[in-house]
């Protein structure tokens, strides 16, 4: 399925809050016909009506792709006007957390090929990581083309399984909370040693964003970054020896935040 055959059958996007409107600006931004997108959503955006889309008009009967990006508590309302759609030659892509193939396949039928994604917060500015999974009968170019539309928003990696989908919540899908928690705890504690409020938080964020950064352009080991700027009983090491205490430290802390973000997302899925 190629770029023209997108534009000559059309995409439509169930739902296009904060996500979808991030991915639908990357595809018009990369030439996709407005006139080519068909959004449904209650209650659209002021920039999403001025886009030159379909907004909440009738829907084309045979489309090559409908992302889904509704929150998962509307899913049992949305999908059925999907139902026609589910003979096997719409590609189908959903965005939504925690809703499995299985239910997909429950209300669209079993011919219809089915990619799940989890993207994350940053793909609203382009710089998401998004995991992507397929059903038996999503091809390689159906898994080819949905990452295409999700790399409008940052990287795309594929999974092998399905059941692998709880760990990247617990990760990529619920972390940036924890790294917005560490911006929090960094400027408390600038706070403690006597900043004022504003500088610890500039200074927080700043130091937060700035890393993550050279981590994410350098590609380098995160180990070895670490270690640039750790000098031998300098006051990096002093700190370091209480975040990467093994018993009371971050690692072992890390580890059960993830555990328990990505069982919640287990239990979810299995209602």
């Amino acid at each position: 399925m190629k770029d023209g055959e997108i534009a000559q059958r059309g995409l439509v996007l169930l739902g296009c809050g904060k996500m979808g409107s991030a991915m639908l600006e990357g595809w018009l931004g990369r030439g996709l016909p407005p006139a080519s997108v068909w959004v449904q959503d209650p209650k659209p955006s002021d920039w999403v009506t001025a886009q030159g889309v379909h907004v909440n008009e009738d829907l084309p009967a045979d489309p090559a792709i409908v992302l889904i990006a509704v929150k998962p508590q509307m899913m049992a309302e949305a999908l059925p006007v999907l139902a026609s759609m589910g003979g096997g030659e719409t590609l189908f892509v959903s965005v939504a957390a925690g809703v499995t193939m299985a239910s997909y396949e429950a209300a669209l039928g079993t011919k219809a090929p089915i990619v799940r994604a989890m993207p994350n917060t940053p793909a609203a500015i382009g710089r998401g990581i998004t995991a992507v999974i397929g059903n038996a009968q999503a091809t390689v170019a159906h898994i080819d083309m949905a990452e295409s539309l999700l790399t409008a928003v940052g990287e795309v990696v594929r999974l092998e399984s399905e059941d692998q989908m709880d760990a990247v919540t617990g990760v990529s899908g619920s972390g940036p909370a924890y790294v917005f928690h560490m911006i929090e705890c960094l400027a408390a504690a600038a706070e403690a040693e006597g900043l004022a409020p504003d500088l610890a938080l500039s200074l927080a964020r700043a130091t937060v964003a700035g890393a993550g950064a050279l981590a994410q352009e350098t590609g380098e080991d995160p180990a070895q970054l670490r270690r640039n700027v750790t000098s031998p009983n300098g006051t990096t090491q002093a700190g370091l020896e209480v975040l990467m205490d093994a018993d009371k430290g971050l690692p072992p802390l890390m580890r059960a935040t993830v555990r328990a973000a990505a069982a919640r997302s287990k239990a979810l899925a299995n209602g």
